[in-house]
């Protein structure tokens, strides 16, 4: 059924059978990516300090995914302790870096996306407890509600405009806590395995709060879980790799456009040295809908 995620027997050998439904001083890039903001960045205007479609930092976040985020409580714990030991053990992640996760304190973990399997094997092998937002849609039934929020997933919907400020809202809510949280810069998967350009949304984030960025580079997921299938393979091993963590405050505030980007870029080329991953010097555009939409792709402006 469109709209549907994957089926959930991804713990079927386990008998857990349930549905799944998204200061001042630089800090040096990798030596073998010095060039990667050149090479992919076209919308940033020389001395420009703003871009046209600035980010808006007013935005209420809406109270019942506060509520929502603070009451995951016993299911969060009760899943981290089963889903996670279960997961390791049946799909048999390999794991890089966990030292250069923070052991307290807020931290976004920026990675690239290429599976449906993404949003689970990032709090499988991280060494502390994530979050991320996931399709309303996804709760709707028991089941799947369940598991999602067993996973540290939190309930969005999905968009663009005010619907991606509250979504930042919430994410922001979540660092002030001193929680983590796990976000795509590309913003979608690629269905092709190309490394696409980032938007804006996690750097503005992260010089909004600043909190450390974990660049992560996710190897194999989606030959584990390719595009369509319904439950991930256990004859293939997926590898995650945790980076050194990123102060992005050199870059300037999060008002600013030309900050955003350059931050953006910082993140992209660290996620880039860990995936190995070919660039596809694009954004992952959704294709466009009507006639507005394909004007808007075409045009330069801020991909959130």
């Amino acid at each position: 059924m469109k709209g549907e995620p994957p089926s959930f027997r991804i713990f079927a050998p386990l008998v857990l059978n349930v549905r799944y439904v998204g200061p001042e001083r630089a800090m040096p890039l990798p030596e073998c990516n010095q060039e990667y903001p050149l090479r992919v960045t076209s919308d940033l205007v020389p001395g420009a300090d703003h871009t046209a479609d600035e980010v808006t930092t007013e935005a209420e976040a809406p109270e019942p995914q506060e509520t929502a985020a603070r009451r995951m409580g016993f299911t969060y714990v009760l899943g981290r302790m089963i889903i996670a030991p279960l997961a390791r053990v049946v799909y048999r992640p390999h794991v890089e870096g966990k030292a250069n996760v923070p052991k307290s304190g807020p931290v976004i973990f920026a990675s690239n996306h290429l599976s449906f399997i993404d949003s689970i094997a990032i709090p499988v092998a991280a060494p502390r407890p994530v979050h991320f937002l996931a399709k309303a849609s996804y709760f709707e039934k028991p089941a799947s509600r369940w598991f999602f929020t067993a996973i540290g997933a939190i309930p969005v919907q999905r968009g663009a405009g005010q619907a991606a400020l509250d979504a930042l809202d919430q994410q922001r809510e979540l660092l002030d806590e001193g929680s983590t949280v796990a976000l795509y810069p590309e913003g979608t998967r690629s269905l092709d395995g190309r490394l696409y350009k980032g938007r804006t949304g996690v750097a503005f984030l992260a010089l909004q709060t600043g909190a450390p960025v974990v660049p992560v580079g996710l190897i194999g997921t989606d030959k584990v879980m390719p595009v369509g299938a319904k439950m991930p393979s256990t004859t293939h091993r997926a590898t995650v790799k945790f980076g050194a963590p990123l102060d992005l405050s050199h870059h300037g505030p999060a008002t600013s456009g030309k900050a955003r980007r350059l931050a953006t870029d910082e993140i992209m080329a660290a996620i880039h040295a860990l995936s190995g991953q070919e660039l596809a010097n694009a954004y992952n555009e959704v294709p466009a809908q009507n006639t507005i939409e394909r004007i808007k792709q075409v045009l330069p402006h801020e991909r959130r």
